[in-house]
Parts: structure tokens; C-alpha cells; sequence
């Protein structure tokens, strides 16, 4: 609808100039928004504010000119009012609005966005979490914001994948098999003290006993420190990955690729990455350690790639690692990080740049913490102490519908409370709870209507200018939005816009469903048009909740 609105805006301009009302300059930048007052219009326009320095007039007279050449904008605006210094609020005919309703039907599940990624290699990087616990909550809010970020841009038409970067080559390997192998001495009656630097978590003592079931770690007691701690480590490090693989899975998450540091290492990515930065004179000694020139990037100070001692950093490896994506043709990268990471970002994004990618081929997209509630407290959670709530538990406590929605109802970069008691109620109050009725409520129209033998209607015969009800018009007014705000989602990384459009959606139609009749046996003619309403809702509905990968149940 902007988009008509903007051509008919622009043809007014047109106009006014040829008339001479208006000089010919060229057409400025121009916003067109919803205002937020409904008595001020459908859409409104800076256009004349715009125009008024290059035009040499008071604003509010280019505004004049426009508004007199608009007419009824090819048919769909009602009446315009010029407002304040210049804005032009534009008062849409209701069938610009229902004229959408049709294109629903005929798009289905495709509407929405055009898919202007055109194929382009998109690769989302996220959760990534060291392979050394169990997946906690927090980790969940960052795997369902990767997989729905991934899910979007599919949709626009993008070549988007998805991977998982396994840090699997950093001293945290060495001490998971230590702190496995104490508590596999201390199952044998060892006095040994556990070292506080260690993982502490149950899932520790599990382990061991676990794993002394195994031929391996039978004999791991008998073996040498080194040997034995490298043997407790492959072996608990696959495990850990298996459960995070089978966490991910049940919480709707497939990863394309699972990436591990410690082939990227042995493969000699890192020394090639080093060679490509020393050959842009990137690279310098000093004190027995390599450094990266991060300050001519903008980052606050050099940084370190290769300790005194030989050993690499991690940022060492993450420049290997994007380099490495870029090689394998991905045109963007999108990671998606903990909060934590706020400091390292422009760091890694400032060596892209020193190895000639653009700025905005790597996007970082920062996750905050989860406050998890239960009755309205806070639940004590410590990772260092190993206390947390794992994701498998939530999931497993609220479901995967409910726990995907609600990680999404708020901005990534804000912190959110997460209420297990309200993520399992089964009323309106539960936001996924309140969409999802939204959609069983359409189906449960449709049933009715196959029921008393009517038949579904042709869009394009239905009477649509009796759906005069201002409900009725705001309703395909907000189906109308779907496909921008769909796009703006994708444009800026914010999944959060979907969820609070399909909340705004469902209560529209629950509003309407609850005052008004849609099968009025009596007026077929509307019954029809009604009906047609209904669908659309609901292919949006399902649509929506597709992409953010929860259900759109028939029944509730």
C-alpha cells in the first residue's frame, strides 16, 4: 500500500510541477507512516516538508499544491488534510484496503515479502556454545533468534544457512576431562578436592559414572594424567555435543553444519589467515607475541593472535573461521552472540574490514540474558557453580511452541523475563496461547461452514464493500501491513516485529469474532465476504507463525 501510495504522491508532484504550482526540482527523500492516532489518517507524509527549501515555499503551501493534484489517487484515497507544519494525512477509500483480501487468497503462504535476496549465500552462525554442558536457557533465546533469523531470509529469497561452531580446541576442553576424571577418582573413593576453576555441575558426576561404564573408562584410572584427562575429554566432549545436537532438535532447531575449531586449526586455516594479514602488513612482534594492527580499525587497542607461549587466541581462530566462510562463498554473515561479546564484535568486524570486506558483510547480532520467573520470582541460576536451568528442561516444562514465541517477544539486545507459570497456561494471557486460538478460531469457521454445506467462496465474486464495519477494514488494513513488516523484520534482524504484529492481528479477530456473526445464514452475500476475511486471517496467521516455527494448531 505505501508503495501505490508513493506513486500516487509522486504523480502529484509531477502534475503540480507541469502546472506550474511547483518548480521543477528533483524528488527528495520522503517518509510514509502510519500515524498513531487513528483521527489523523491512514497514512501520512512528509513529502511537502521535504520539498519546501528546494521549492522556496512555506511547506504547507507545496502541501496545497500536492493535495490538488492528488484527486482520489487512481481510487484509493478518501480525502487528504494537511496537518500541522506540512504533513499530508491521507484517509484511504475501505477498498484499498479490501482489495487486499483477494491476493491473499490467490498468494496463500507466499504472501508477503518479494524476494529480493535474489539467491545471495547468507550464513547464520549461532548458539556455538562451547561443547563442555548441556545447552542452558539462555542459550535457547539465541538458537531460536538464529533459526528464525535464517527462516526469514529464506522467505525474502535468500540462500540462507545455518552452522554451529564447535570450540573444541581451547584449554575448557582440557578441563572438562580433568573435572571428569576427578569425579570419576572421587566415585572410587578418592579424597581429592575439586578444583574451583572446574565444571561443578551433577551432569559432571553423571558423566564419570557413565563413562565408567564404557572399555575406555574402565581403565582411564589406570592411565597416565595426560593421557587420561585427553581420553575423559574427547570422550565427554562428543557426549555433551550428542545431547546439545538432541536438545537443539527437540526445540525445532536443525543446524546445516556443525563446524569444529579443531579442524580449522589442524587444516592450517589459522596460519593462512595469518599469512594473508602479514602480507597486508597487518601483523607484527612484540614482546615475544604476535599482534594484529585492530587499532588502525577503529578497535581501541592492538590485539593479541599468538601468545608468548605459541599458544593462539581465540580471536586467532575467529578470524580464521569468517575467512573461512567468506572462502566458502557466503556473501554475508550474520553471527549471533551473547550480550558479553559487546566489546569483541568490532574487534572481529575491524580485522573483516582490514582483510577488505565490507563493514556490513559480517552483522552481529547481540542476545541479552533470560530472567526465568517461576510464580513470579526470579530462578537462582549460576553457571560457574553449574545451577542453571537447561533448555531441555524448559522445553520439556513449557513445550516448544510456547518456549519459541515468547524467547521472540522481545528485542534481542533487551533483557527478558520468561515465566515459566504463564508459558504453560492454556488462556489468553499466554501470548502463543492467545495467536494460536486466534487460528483455531478461523478453522473452527470453516468447519462450521463445511458443515452446513457452504461452500468456501471465490474471492474474486465476493461482494467485498459489504465488509463495512470499521473492524473489518482495520482487519484487511492489517493484513495489508504483513508483507512490509515482514520485510522490515528482515531488514533490520528483528523476528521480535513478527511476533507483535501476529499478537495486534489476533486481537483484532478475536475482537471481531467475539461481537460479530460471520455464517449469517440470512445474508448469504456477507456470510461470504466474511468468510473470505476469515481465510485471510488465517493464511496470515499461519504464514507468520511458520516462519517463527510454531504450530498453527486447528484445534485447541
Amino acid at each position: 500500500m505505501k508503495a501505490l501510495v508513493r506513486q500516487t504522491l509522486l504523480q502529484a508532484l509531477a502534475a503540480a510541477q507541469k502546472s506550474g504550482q511547483l518548480p521543477p526540482v528533483e524528488a527528495p527523500d520522503f517518509v510514509i507512516e502510519r500515524p498513531k492516532q487513528a483521527q489523523h489518517g491512514d497514512l501520512a507524509t512528509n513529502l511537502a516538508m521535504q520539498l519546501a527549501r528546494p521549492c522556496r515555499l512555506n511547506p504547507r503551501a507545496v502541501a496545497e499544491a500536492l493535495i490538488g493534484h492528488l484527486g482520489n489517487g487512481g481510487g484509493l484515497i478518501e480525502r487528504a488534510e494537511i496537518a500541522g507544519p506540512g504533513f499530508i494525512n491521507l484517509f484511504l477509500k475501505p477498498s484499498a484496503w479490501l482489495a487486499v483480501l483477494p491476493q491473499i487468497m490467490a498468494q496463500g503462504h507466499s504472501y508477503g515479502p518479494a524476494p529480493w535476496g535474489q539467491g545471495k549465500k547468507v550464513l547464520v552462525e549461532f548458539v556455538s556454545a562451547n561443547p563442555t554442558g548441556p545447552l542452558h536457557v539462555g542459550h535457547g533465546r539465541g538458537a531460536v533468534l538464529g533459526d528464525v533469523l535464517a527462516r526469514m531470509l529464506k522467505f525474502a529469497g535468500f540462500a540462507a544457512h545455518t552452522e554451529y561452531y564447535i570450540n573444541d580446541a581451547g584449554t575448557q576442553m582440557a578441563t572438562l576431562g580433568r573435572s571428569v576424571l576427578i569425579r570419576a577418582r572421587q566415585l572410587k573413593g578418592s579424597q581429592e578436592p575439586f578444583p574451583d576453576n572446574h565444571y561443578r555441575g551433577e551432569y559432571i558426576g553423571d558423566m564419570a559414572a557413565a563413562y565408567f561404564k564404557t572399555p575406555e573408562g574402565a581403565e582411564i584410572l589406570d592411565l597416565p594424567e595426560p593421557e587420561a584427562v585427553a581420553r575423559a575429554s574427547a570422550w565427554a566432549g562428543e557426549e555433551i555435543l550428542n545431547g546439545i545436537k538432541d536438545d537443539l532438535s527437540e526445540f525445532g532447531v536443525e543446524l546445516g553444519n556443525w563446524y569444529s575449531e579443531t579442524s580449522l586449526v589442524q587444516g592450517g586455516a589459522v596460519e593462512r589467515a595469518f599469512a594473508d594479514l602479514k602480507g597486508r602488513d597487518l601483523l607484527y612482534e612484540s614482546e615475544g607475541a604476535l599482534w594484529f594492527r585492530a587499532n588502525d580499525f577503529g578497535d581501541e587497542k592492538d590485539r593479541v593472535v599468538r601468545r608468548q607461549t605459541g599458544e593462539l587466541t581465540y580471536f586467532a581462530s575467529d578470524i580464521a573461521y569468517h575467512l573461512d566462510k567468506f572462502k566458502r562463498g557466503y556473501g554475508q554473515l550474520i553471527d549471533v552472540w551473547g550480550a558479553d561479546h559487546h566489546g569483541y564484535a568490532p574487534r572481529l568486524q575491524a580485522a573483516m574490514t582490514a582483510l577488505g570486506r565490507p563493514a556490513d558483510d559480517l552483522k552481529v547480532v547481540l542476545v541479552q540474558l533470560v530472567n526465568l520467573l517461576r510464580k513470579g520470582e526470579p530462578v537462582a541460576m549460576s553457571t560457574r557453580a553449574g545451577e542453571f536451568v537447561t533448555l531441555r528442561e524448559v522445553v520439556d516444562e513449557v513445550g516448544k511452541d510456547s518456549a519459541r514465541f515468547i524467547f521472540l517477544t522481545r528485542r534481542a539486545e533487551a533483557p527478558l523475563d520468561f515465566d515459566l507459570d504463564l508459558a504453560k497456561q492454556k488462556s489468553l494471557d499466554n501470548p502463543v496461547f492467545y495467536v494460536q486460538y486466534a487460528h483455531t478460531r478461523v478453522k473452527s469457521v470453516l468447519r462450521k461452514a463445511a458443515e452446513k454445506g457452504v461452500p468456501l467462496p471465490d474471492p474474486d465474486r465476493v461482494q467485498l464493500p459489504l465488509l463495512a464495519l470499521p473492524v473489518e477494514v482495520a482487519l484487511a488494513r492489517r493484513l495489508a501491513e504483513y508483507p512490509e513488516m515482514l520485510e522490515g523484520a528482515i531488514r533490520t534482524l528483528e523476528p521480535h516485529r513478527i511476533t507483535y504484529y501476529l499478537h495486534d492481528l489476533a486481537g483484532e479477530f478475536h475482537s471481531y469474532y467475539n461481537d460479530n456473526r460471520i455464517l449469517i445464514e440470512e445474508n448469504p452475500d456477507l456470510a461470504a465476504a466474511r468468510l473470505v476475511l476469515a481465510q485471510a486471517v488465517g493464511i496470515v496467521l499461519t504464514g507468520g507463525l511458520s516462519v517463527l516455527g510454531v504450530s498453527a494448531p486447528e484445534v485447541m
